[in-house]
């Protein structure tokens, strides 16, 4: 598996980023750590998590516990030094965390320490906001999106104070780079903007959802992910298993996650499943594997990028990672551009 340079740090990550949520609700602590082997067995180095998982539900009960499997690893196996550990702080209004706090300084400082502790590291190589105090477009919220509400003057001051907050903890040796997720473009240009002018943590990454369902970085955000270096970190590459093909005809297989999420977050819709069964076709045609071809996919596109992977077995991982190996031809690309023109913004 090929390595690439995260943002414009010096961290070499694979190509591919194993995502970790569903560790402690619908896996085990020892199906975690088979991921991780089998993971890094094929090449990865790249872990994904954050100080609200796991998922399916999300509870203050169960936060955390993701960050307790992969710290168990670390110390069954001694393996720090051969993996790049990415987590997140919790946002404004989020129900993993008792009182739902904002993003601060109390609340950054509070919170690295609470995920190395658990992580059972000295260090956390990409600290991430797990979405902005001023909210976003995300999560469907696209559709209803006014940012007319917005105090610039305050988040300008939020992100000042976060940044220095940020610095200090680079100079303690506590996390090494900074990462945003769903973000924006004039959001993610101002930090930016802030940490240039003021020599602190630049933004070295972005996770946003992307997937051949999902394309909303295709614009602004892609123009300043090439212009600026940010690595695009892809999460729901698969569209919450729909590109998987598993519940087409609008079936739901016992123990899968829309058995758990009936909409699977706002993405079940009268018009997702003419565009699932689009992209479906496309592999079937070229003989491709559904889940090979969408995660290919978004590692072909024209600006920096990693897929977020995750899976609840081996089986399912062996196939999704098997997609480092596959290189889609100009003829599967013009099709899936045609069934993009055809089925845009199904959710």
């Amino acid at each position: 598996m090929k390595h690439v340079t995260l943002g414009r740090s010096e961290i070499s990550v694979s190509e591919i980023c194993l995502g970790s949520m569903t560790w402690g609700t619908q896996n085990t602590m020892e199906e975690g750590h088979a991921q991780i082997d089998m993971a890094l067995d094929r090449g990865v180095n790249f872990i994904d998590t954050a100080e609200m998982y796991p998922v399916n539900p999300v509870s203050a009960e169960t936060a955390g516990r993701t960050e307790e499997v992969i710290g168990e690893w670390l110390a069954r196996t001694g393996r720090r030094d051969e993996v790049v550990i990415a987590t997140k702080i919790t946002g404004e209004g989020s129900n993993a965390v008792p009182g739902g706090p904002e993003i601060s300084r109390a609340r950054i400082l509070s919170a690295v320490e609470g995920s190395l502790r658990r992580l059972k590291t000295d260090v956390i190589d990409l600290y991430q906001f797990h979405w902005p105090n001023r909210g976003s477009y995300h999560f469907r919220k696209c559709w209803g999106y006014d940012p007319s509400g917005q105090n610039r003057a305050r988040t300008i001051e939020h992100m000042n104070e976060a940044l220095e907050t940020l610095q200090d903890l680079v100079e303690a040796g506590k996390i090494r780079h900074f990462g945003l997720s769903n973000e924006t473009a004039w959001g993610t240009a101002q930090w930016l903007r802030i940490a240039e002018q003021r020599g602190l943590p630049r933004v070295q990454s972005v996770q946003n959802e992307y997937s051949l369902l999902c394309r909303l970085y295709d614009l602004d955000m892609a123009e300043l992910g090439v212009n600026e270096d940010v690595t695009l970190l892809a999460y729901t590459p698969l569209a919450a298993g729909l590109l998987s093909g598993k519940y087409a005809g609008d079936v739901t297989p016992e123990g899968t996650r829309r058995a758990l999420n009936a909409n699977l977050g706002g993405r079940i819709t009268p018009r997702v499943w003419e565009a699932v069964s689009a992209y479906l076709g496309i592999a079937n045609d070229h003989g491709l594997d559904p889940v090979q071809m969408a995660i290919a996919f978004v590692m072909s596109r024209p600006f920096p990028v990693i897929p977020i992977i995750g899976a609840t077995s081996l089986a399912q991982l062996d196939t999704v990672l098997g997609a480092a190996d596959l290189t889609l031809s100009q003829e599967v690309l013009d099709d899936i551009e045609a069934a993009y023109k055809a089925h845009p913004m199904p959710f």
